[in-house]
């Protein structure tokens, strides 16, 4: 009997060390902890189904660094890129097609990220969008999605890749680590540096309204009219004169040889520019 209650006391001490051990994973282990840091630092997006465009947008990220690769969101895999010892690069071979296919935000995989896949390389200085950070065994997988751009067709493209960060070998680095080191190669765009982003930052100042228009001059009032004795018509003017007196005419009409002109009170005819008849 005294052999049975200490094996019963070995397997309940057991079991109870398992469910702490198990809880302590679940809460404190350091790379589900850098993941977290991660997505609370930078606000995800969501895309349609298809891939096609964004649904919800989270906060663009600006690249601080040289050589970022994405594939066609249209292609059945995102372009797989690597950050270590401070260079970030496009891989020659994407990840196995069964990781891909759980993984990749909009499912597919390829064993191949080169074969095919319409892409674009991207450079510092550039803004996209993130969409998902994953934990993997030996590090952490942020998927990227771009906005449109002009292909060589002319058809708007988004682009969609991957970027590795990879733990040291034997370790975990403590979240703030991590997130130093994904902040070598993006960080969130501040709102004044991007029309996109639709994260955090305090809005721009209200311009300050403009000044009331000054009052217009008072117009002085016109001078009395002169005593000018009336406009007269002569037999022989030319076309010039009379509407230097009389005006532009209200209606004209050209008969043969003849141009008529029409005023209010009187009717006057040229030929070949020179009045001939007033009526």
């Amino acid at each position: 009997m005294e052999l049975v209650g200490l094996f019963r006391a070995y397997v309940f001490a057991a079991a109870t060390a398992l469910v702490c051990l198990s809880a302590g994973a679940q809460t404190g282990d350091p790379g589900t902890l850098a993941q977290e840091k991660l997505v609370s630092q930078i606000k995800l997006t969501k895309t349609t189904a298809d891939h096609s465009d964004i649904v919800t947008a989270g906060d663009a990220v600006l690249l601080h660094k040289d050589g970022l690769m994405m594939c066609s969101s249209t292609s059945s895999y995102a372009f797989s890129n690597t950050y270590t010892n401070g260079v970030l690069a496009g891989n020659n071979n994407n990840r196995a097609k069964s990781f891909l296919k759980g993984h990749i935000p909009f499912g597919g995989g390829a064993s191949d990220a080169t074969s095919g896949c319409p892409s674009r390389k991207f450079v510092a200085g550039e803004k996209f969008w993130i969409t998902r950070v994953d934990l993997l065994k030996d590090g952490v997988m942020v998927d990227t999605f771009s906005d449109p751009y002009p292909d060589a067709s002319g058809d708007q493209v988004r682009y969609y890749g991957e970027i590795k960060f990879p733990f040291p070998k034997g370790q975990t680095p403590s979240p703030d680590d991590f997130v130093k080191t994904v902040f070598e190669v993006i960080t969130v765009a501040p709102a004044d540096d991007s029309s996109n982003n639709q994260g955090g930052g305090a809005p721009a100042p209200a311009a300050a309204p403009a000044p009331p228009p000054a009052p217009m001059a008072a117009i002085p009032p016109p001078p009395p009219p002169t005593d000018t004795p009336p406009p007269t018509i002569a037999i022989g003017q030319t076309e010039a004169q009379v509407t230097t007196a009389f005006g532009q005419p209200l209606k004209q009409a050209q008969v043969g040889t003849k141009k008529i002109y029409y005023y209010k009170d009187m009717k006057v005819t040229f030929i070949h520019g020179k009045v001939t008849d007033v009526d």
